[in-house]
């Protein structure tokens, strides 16, 4: 199908639609889904309690979605094997999954890319269901490990791979942080990611090159390169499973990723992990916390290569006796302006089987 909008000031209540196919024994559980469209417009409504999806669009080309209030018991807006696409100006809440996530499954039967995406002015959020429409905006006390989701995500699904990526001027609040992760053998390139305001969320900033190689038989493991991020003030992040990583796996490295002038305060309250083990979890869902509490309270780089740190500060509101920074298995880090508060009997950085170390305008520590 082709030249389709749905545009107007009403809304979607999918009063009916559950969180899963398999809870409503039925596989339509969206309130939107697009499938092999091209010229698509979706604009000014609102969607409560979406299902599943509440849009998915899958190998849909030239799709716009601008001004979509969204208030949801799963997924928001879902952009799997899709290319031209343009997201602007919506509020997504999503307490249970991902506000606005990037696909690129075996849908289509074949591995297709999700090219040229820009994602702009937009606000993603985990309060209670509902809580968003009806401007309240309730929070609800957190449930062991499930903290609220809500956030903008590359993969799980990631056959096919990313490019061309641009997301701008976003908002994040009592959710996840980024994502960018390929596990499907596929390559996630080329990805700016500028101007971005966080409050209460885990992880600011996740990055996961793995191997967990869902589809086609001796499929080998992707690459994740070429990534700018810039201008990002995350408050009040998680303290002990939420650090910020990037980590490939052993031969696979994470490589050409620029992180810039950043500010990120964190919760604090960690304790000394130095001499535990990091496991790999080489085919384990990719998700922040999936090496539980890491050996720093601010980035972790792990299996990376060529990675660029400038104008960046992290600090804590309560006293963490974990270093700001560790690099295990990195090659060619360069620094410059690095702010890293850390205690007085704290190094500041942790530096494993790293080489080509750059300090440039030594970086700071406090």
């Amino acid at each position: 199908m082709h030249d389709i909008s749905i545009t107007g000031d009403g809304r979607i209540w999918g009063k009916n639609l559950y969180r899963s196919s398999v809870d409503s024994k039925q596989s339509a559980n969206k309130a939107i889904a697009l499938l092999n469209c091209r010229n698509v417009t979706l604009k000014d409504f609102s969607i409560l309690h979406g299902g599943w999806f509440g849009i998915l669009a899958t190998g849909t080309d030239n799709l716009t979605v601008d001004n979509l209030r969204m208030d949801t018991n799963r997924d928001g807006i879902d952009v799997d094997a899709c290319r031209n696409v343009r997201i602007a100006n919506c509020l997504i809440n999503s307490p249970k999954d991902d506000g606005i996530c990037l696909k690129s499954s075996y849908a289509l039967d074949s591995a297709r890319s999700t090219d040229n995406v820009t994602i702009t002015n937009c606000q993603v959020s985990g309060y209670d269901e509902g809580s968003l429409l009806d401007g309240t905006y309730r929070r609800s006390p957190v449930k062991g490990d499930r903290y609220p989701t809500g956030r903008i995500k590359f993969g799980t699904e990631s056959n096919g791979g990313f490019r061309n990526i641009t997301i701008s001027n976003c908002v994040f609040e009592y959710c996840n942080g980024l994502a960018l992760e390929t596990v499907d053998g596929a390559l996630l390139e080329d990805v700016t990611i500028d101007n971005i305001t966080m409050r209460d969320v885990k992880s600011p900033i996740f990055l996961r090159l793995g191997a967990r190689m869902r589809g086609p038989a001796n499929t080998q493991p992707g690459a994740l390169r070429r990534i700018r991020i810039s201008n990002i003030v995350a408050y009040n992040s998680l303290a002990l499973d939420g650090t910020s990583a990037i980590s490939g796996i052993p031969g696979h490295p994470i490589e050409d990723v620029s992180l810039s002038h950043i500010d990120i305060w964190y919760q604090g309250g960690g304790l000394d992990t130095l001499h535990t083990a990091i496991p790999e979890n080489e085919k384990k869902y990719p998700e922040p916390g999936m090496f539980e509490t890491l050996p720093v309270y601010g980035l972790y780089v792990r299996h990376a290569k060529n990675i660029s740190l400038t104008d960046i500060a992290f600090h804590f509101s309560q006293p963490d006796q974990r270093p700001a920074l560790a690099f295990d298995d990195v090659d060619s880090v360069y620094l410059r302006h690095v702010d890293a508060q850390h205690l007085p009997d704290t190094k500041p950085m942790l530096l494993t089987n790293t080489t080509h170390l750059t300090l440039a305008d030594a970086a700071k520590t406090r």
